[in-house]
């Protein structure tokens, strides 16, 4: 199962699946992680996640947590 993660403005984000089958889910500084309070659209493309996470969470950016990027 493909697992792409994500520092969403300090948080990170880990989804999981393939379009049309996605799951979101927080990661805790310990490495665990939770579900999201959070759907991902199924219609979403791998390549649109890091966009969407943007845009859904915009209002948790700071002057040092400025933008979403994807972790390799």
């Amino acid at each position: 199962m493909a697992q792409y993660r994500f520092n969403v403005f300090g948080q990170l984000v880990v989804i999981t699946g393939t379009p049309g089958n996605w799951a979101a889910f927080l990661l805790g500084t310990d490495g665990r992680r939770r579900k999201a309070d959070f759907i991902v659209p199924g219609c979403l493309s791998e390549d649109d996640l890091c966009r969407y996470l943007s845009d859904l969470f915009h209002e948790l950016a700071s002057s040092t947590q400025h933008s979403v990027t994807r972790l390799s």
